[in-house]
């Protein structure tokens, strides 16, 4: 089913609606004279933490330790993320660095 040309300008019309939103409304709502509201501040800090905890119940959602590789891939991508940043304290870094260890374990060793 294909859309017609109507249907292509009001759907590239939203995406474009859409994007300007989400591009200009923190300006708009957060100027650059005040100061950030301290919910932002807050969001700011519990939510890296948050989003750490989120992708070690994904990664752990699944592992069975009685078959298959016995969840070393994810303990080990875990270990690598922990050591990571507690070294360098970069959590794109460590997210990377477990995301790059896991796949290989999962790719090439198990």
């Amino acid at each position: 089913m294909t859309m017609t040309l109507t249907q292509q300008m009001i759907t590239i019309s939203m995406v474009v609606l859409g994007t300007m939103v989400t591009r200009f409304l923190p300006f708009i709502v957060f100027p650059s004279g005040k100061s950030t509201p301290k919910f932002v501040q807050y969001l700011g800090k519990v939510l890296p933490p948050a989003v750490i905890g989120l992708l070690v119940i994904y990664c752990f959602k699944d592992v069975s330790l009685l078959s298959g590789s016995h969840g070393i891939p994810e303990l080990s991508a875990v270990a690598v993320v922990a050591l990571l940043h507690f070294w360098k304290k970069r959590m794109l870094l460590s997210i990377a660095g477990g995301t790059i260890i896991y796949m290989i374990l999962v790719q090439l060793v198990f």
